[in-house]
């Protein structure tokens, strides 16, 4: 194993804003760096944001382009629908952009029902990708986010909705339905137009995305996403009464006072004193960026663990990169090698150039 750290260590400071939610979070989605934290990890209902949860599901267990027949399952919904009727089909696809712009319960437990076969199984699945994400303080009951008869219902905290929209949002599919504005569908019975209900979605230029919630027990819940400058970042709030205005308030002040530092750069990536691999070249997929306070925040530390392997071959992960704030590692950096028979040669030019990191 072969290290090397260089840098200084930045001081992580919070947004200076404070939200009305009983929980709230301002998680950088590139590197989990929190930017703003209340409560985050108190357990609290969590309404209808429990459909980010069965979109990812759906979306990992199910097929986009099945067509699913509604039937007596949809008498079982009450509350925010779409208004899907018994006989009426739709693919899963469509089902999907009905359950997150317009928050359809008859859509989610449609899609529990063809997926795992009952509500039951469903949760099961939930609560098993939840604890493959990290996400500690959680428990599904259901695919919608309504209370059970007997009061119980989905919980979570702040902190681990923003872990799950960090994972949901790796998905490509689950992106596009989550920043989309408008959707229309035709069925064999009836024509659909949606526009999401994220307000921030239609008037707000760096909103990425965004899912919104309501009952009476667990009051208003809202997750979203957005980007500026190379800072990703999601916001959850839990029963927080203006919660259009304090996520905007939040991005408006980390956008203002964040700035991207770019720490690694998949164009420029060397270890120079790396001898494991000194014969082949080691690269990154992407650039790495750290939102940092400019005045307060002047340095970082990057160690890289190289792995012993006689056997690597081209596209092998071969090592991390890890970075740290404050000595807290906040990202893991995956470090892939291409083998010197499958490089294309260097010029003594290019070589020179490279070294300078040119």
């Amino acid at each position: 194993m072969k290290k090397l750290i260089f840098g200084l260590i930045l001081m992580i400071l919070p947004i200076r804003v404070l939200a009305i939610a009983s929980s709230s979070i301002v998680m950088d989605l590139n590197s989990n760096r929190i930017l703003y934290a209340n409560n985050i990890n108190e357990q609290r209902l969590i309404a209808s944001i429990t459909k980010i949860m069965t979109c990812i599901v759906a979306i990992e267990y199910g097929n986009l382009d099945d067509v699913y027949e509604v039937k007596e399952e949809v008498l079982e919904a009450y509350g925010s629908a779409i208004y899907i009727e018994m006989g009426e089909k739709l693919t899963l696809k469509d089902l999907l952009y009905g359950l997150m712009l317009r928050s359809g319960n008859d859509a989610a437990v449609v899609i529990a029902k063809n997926i795992a076969g009952n509500m039951d199984n469903f949760a099961m699945l939930m609560n098993e990708t939840a604890d493959k994400i990290g996400m500690e303080n959680s428990y599904f009951y259901n695919a919608h986010g309504l209370e059970e008869s007997d009061g119980t219902g989905n919980l979570s905290t702040a902190y681990d909705m923003a872990l799950l929209t960090k994972y949901a949002m790796q998905n490509d599919i689950f992106k596009e339905i989550f920043k989309t504005k408008n959707y229309q569908v035709k069925t064999n019975k009836k024509s659909y137009s949606w526009t999401n209900k994220n307000k921030l979605l239609h008037n707000y230029e760096f909103i990425t995305g965004g899912k919104t919630g309501f009952t009476q027990k667990a009051r208003r819940t809202l997750v979203t996403t957005a980007s500026s400058n190379n800072i990703d970042l999601v916001i959850v709030t839990l029963n927080d009464p203006n919660d259009f205005n304090d996520h905007l308030n939040l991005y408006e002040s980390t956008f203002r006072n964040y700035k991207a530092l770019k720490v690694l750069d998949k164009n420029k990536f060397i270890i120079k004193n790396d001898t494991e691999y000194k014969a082949d070249t080691l690269y990154i997929k992407e650039d790495v960026y750290i939102p940092i306070l400019p005045k307060e925040e002047k340095g970082i530390k990057i160690e890289y663990e190289l792995y012993k392997d006689n056997n690597y071959k081209t596209k092998d992960i071969v090592g991390k990169a890890k970075i740290y704030l404050k000595d807290e590692l906040i990202k893991e950096v995956e470090i892939y090698v291409t083998k010197e028979e499958n490089k294309v040669k260097l010029t003594w030019w290019q070589k020179i150039l490279r070294w300078l990191k040119w």
